[in-house]
Parts: structure tokens; C-alpha cells; sequence
């Protein structure tokens, strides 16, 4: 289901825009039905009633928990089951935030990455998307939606676009607190400007070196990392919100001095804030998170050399927060392969 279609079927029954709006911003918000005063306009036309009922069955029927996953910090792993079935993951972040899946599976196939081991197998409805939130909602508030979990947003931009629209306006969610998540691709840089909700940017870099990033990253688009900065920095000035960079840390593969030099060298200057993010262990992979005091020293030099840079605690660590886990053990735990992997900083050897 998506937004839109939404807006045309009631219409067609005779609904209002004012009428379409409040249904899509109680569903948004997880209002109880009947919450708060009634004005008589915002009843809708009577022969349009039965179809009002069936659209909130529904989205009501869109997603549901089908498993919840405390963790010790704050957060929680949700796994997720849409009406046919299928489950992605959603996480509720410590500070009333949700990330949210954007596909279901992926096409970039991230080596470190649970979610592109079984590849891309279907796109998420604007409507699913948001039932995400709406599910969040249900039990805690939500003041933030990243677009981090399942998929590539890039990927599916009209349906991942019509879902911000709705939150960013009618779902209470300020713009610059829906962060879209991307490894980069230039059709973003060309939409989300032209939209009246322009939320704030997320890119996934993971390393300056052209060459390890697509190694990382094996069908992302072949951007060179400092014309994805160029990119990025454009978008940050025109928004006047920082860029997010997204720095999956991975012990022996980009956490030497290198990259750090790398870093200072695209960033330093720049309208931004470099995220650095200890990997998520999987066992059945060879990665490994690198310590808390190499995570920090490597924070602490970049700050040095003037970049801006957070060391992130990974929510939902000990609930394997990173996402792609809970989907892999609910469908039997197929088997995972490990990439192949070159250690001292020498990053990865070419995928077989």
C-alpha cells in the first residue's frame, strides 16, 4: 500500500483532503480511535464511511511485532511481520528514536552486512514504512526516524520519499529528525531537494580508498569518495543541516592511520559530522569490532585535526542489534558465508 493511493481511493468515495489527513495522522501517531474532539467538518461524507473503516483495517493490518528484543541500553529490536508474511527489523533507539527498514533485503551487498547476504527481495510500500513507525509509536514515543535498517532508501526513493513527506508533516516528526541513510547515489542529491520536507542526510563511507570502499560496498555506485563529500556538502549548505558520515569500524580493515588521514584530508572544513560506529559482530563472519580504546583514540585524533566526530555506541548490541540477525534466525539460520579478509590494514581481498 502506498500514501497516495490512499489519497485517490478516498477521494474517489467523496473524502476530503482534510478528511484523508486526519485518518493518515492518527494512524501515524498510534492515536486510539476516538481521541480528542470532533469537529463536525472533520467527519467524513457518509457515503464514504465504509471505506474509511475498510483503509484502517487495513493499515492497522499492515505490520505487526512478531518478536520484541530488549536490550540493556535503552533500545530494542523488533522483528516485524508484513501482511504477506515477510519480516524486516526495526529498532527503537535509546532517546525516542526508531530506525526503520526501507526493503525488504538488499541489492549493495555490504560484505559486514547481515541484510545484502540474501539480496534484494522486494521494495517496502510508502505504508509499510510508516507502519513501522506507527508500531514504535505504540510503545514509546518517537521524536526521531532514521532511515538506517533493512535496504538501500536510494533504492526505493519514491516510496521512502512519500513516507517522509507524511512524517515530516501530518506525522509530527521535525525535518531535520528524519535522517535518510544512503551509500550514495546521485538521483538523491537531485530529489530530496526538490520536496517540501528535506530531511537530514546520512552517507555511508566507510572508507576514503576508492578501491576498499567498493570491496566494502561491492554494487554501490562507483562514486569516488571525495565527489560523495563534494555531494554531500552542497546538500548540507542548502539544507543548513551537518552531513552525517557513517563509519562502520572495523578492526584491521579501516581503522588505521591511513583512513584517519584520509578523513582530515575530505572532511576537515566541511559542514559535517563523521559518525564512527564499532562494527556489530556476527559470528558466523570473520569482521570484529574493534576495542572501545582504539575506537576512542582513533575519535580523538580526527578530532585533533579538525574533524567533528562522535564514537557511537552500536545500539542493542547484546540483542545482535546489527541489522539483518533476527530475520536470518527466524528463517532457520541459513547458512552465512564469510567473506575473505586480508588484516594489518591491508583491507579485504576481492570477493570470490
Amino acid at each position: 500500500m502506498q500514501i497516495e493511493q490512499i489519497h485517490q481511493r478516498l477521494g474517489a468515495h467523496g473524502a476530503k483532503p482534510c478528511h484523508v489527513r486526519r485518518l493518515l495522522r492518527r494512524w501515524a501517531l498510534a492515536l486510539p480511535a476516538g481521541q480528542g474532539r470532533i469537529r463536525p467538518e472533520d467527519i467524513p461524507p457518509l457515503d464514504a464511511r465504509a471505506e474509511f473503516a475498510a483503509v484502517e483495517a487495513e493499515l492497522a493490518g499492515l505490520a505487526r511485532v512478531r518478536s520484541e528484543h530488549p536490550g540493556e541500553d535503552g533500545s530494542a529490536r523488533l522483528l516485524v511481520e508484513l501482511a504477506d508474511g515477510q519480516t524486516v527489523e526495526s529498532v527503537l533507539l535509546p532517546r525516542d528514536g526508531v530506525c526503520v527498514s526501507s526493503q525488504l533485503g538488499c541489492a549493495v551487498g555490504c560484505v559486514f552486512c547481515m541484510t545484502g547476504r540474501s539480496g534484494l527481495i522486494r521494495q517496502l510500500g510508502s505504508a509499510e514504512i510508516v507502519a513501522q513507525v506507527a508500531l514504535a509509536r505504540a510503545r514509546r514515543p518517537v521524536k526521531k526516524v532514521v532511515f538506517m535498517g533493512m535496504g538501500e532508501p536510494a533504492h526505493n526513493l519514491d516510496n521512502v520519499i512519500e513516507a517522509i513527506e507524511l512524517l515530516g508533516t501530518v506525522g509530527g516528526i521535525g525535518h531535520k529528525s528524519l535522517v535518510f541513510s544512503t551509500v550514495g547515489d546521485e538521483r538523491v542529491f537531485e530529489r530530496l531537494p526538490l520536496g517540501p520536507v528535506k530531511p537530514a542526510l546520512a552517507l555511508s563511507l566507510h572508507s576514503t580508498r576508492p578501491e576498499l570502499r567498493a570491496q566494502l560496498l561491492p554494487r554501490a555506485p562507483r562514486i569516488d569518495p571525495a565527489e560523495l563529500v563534494e555531494l554531500g556538502e552542497r546538500y548540507a549548505r542548502a539544507t543548513g543541516y551537518p552531513i552525517q558520515y557513517q563509519w562502520t569500524l572495523i578492526e584491521g580493515v579501516n581503522d588505521g592511520p591511513d583512513e584517519i588521514d584520509g578523513i582530515a584530508r575530505l572532511l576537515k572544513g566541511r559542514y559535517a559530522l563523521m559518525n564512527l560506529i564499532p562494527y556489530n559482530t556476527v559470528e558466523a563472519l570473520e569482521f570484529r569490532r574493534p576495542s572501545w580504546e582504539q575506537a576512542a583514540e582513533m575519535a580523538r585524533q580526527l578530532h585533533r585535526r579538525g574533524v567533528l566526530t562522535k564514537l557511537r555506541h552500536s545500539a542493542g548490541q547484546d540483542v545482535d542489534g546489527g541489522c539483518g540477525q533476527l530475520r536470518a534466525r527466524a528463517l532457520d539460520g541459513d547458512a552465512i558465508v564469510a567473506p575473505p579478509i586480508r588484516r594489518a590494514g591491508a583491507g579485504l581481498n576481492p570477493p570470490a
